[in-house]
């Protein structure tokens, strides 16, 4: 799902709603709707900014519509990324204290077995469980084969 586009003028981050476009051959500027894809010689404007913009001495401006709505938003798209950000945030709700302890790297010497050891007991007396990968967790790379096979 792409973000939004924002206003192009400078210190604006509105939602686009209008575009506006340059005739240079004919001295016009062309304000319309929202253009499908975003063009690099082309101004995304808010409403206040699209309603408001003004073209220099001798130029003609060219208005396809008076107000200009947001697009609509895809709803089962920002339904989807709701729920995958609640359940993220469900994940993301156990306690991770003593993690900052831990050493960068890996070690099987007994002096860091033992600080692993001293981290599961809490000031307070209470035994942690250790930290376990959860099942089925994967890297975030793998070998594909050779496309020519």
């Amino acid at each position: 799902m792409s973000s939004p586009r924002q206003c192009r003028r400078p210190g604006c981050s509105r939602a686009a709603v209008a575009t506006l476009t340059f005739v240079y051959a004919e001295s016009t500027a062309v304000i319309g709707p929202l253009s499908t894809n975003p063009e690099p010689h082309a101004w995304d404007l808010c409403a206040e900014h699209a309603a408001t913009i003004t073209v220099p001495r001798g130029w003609e401006m060219l208005r396809s519509e008076r107000t200009f709505s947001a697009p609509p938003e895809d709803l089962e798209l920002t339904a989807l990324a709701e729920a995958v950000r609640e359940s993220g945030a469900a994940v993301g709700s156990v306690p991770l204290d003593g993690l900052d302890d831990l050493p960068l790297h890996r070690s099987t010497s007994q002096s860091a077995n033992a600080r692993f050891d001293r981290m599961g007991t809490a000031e307070s007396g209470r035994h942690r469980a250790p930290v376990k990968p959860r099942p089925g967790q994967r890297g975030h790379l793998r070998v594909l084969p050779d496309p020519v096979d």
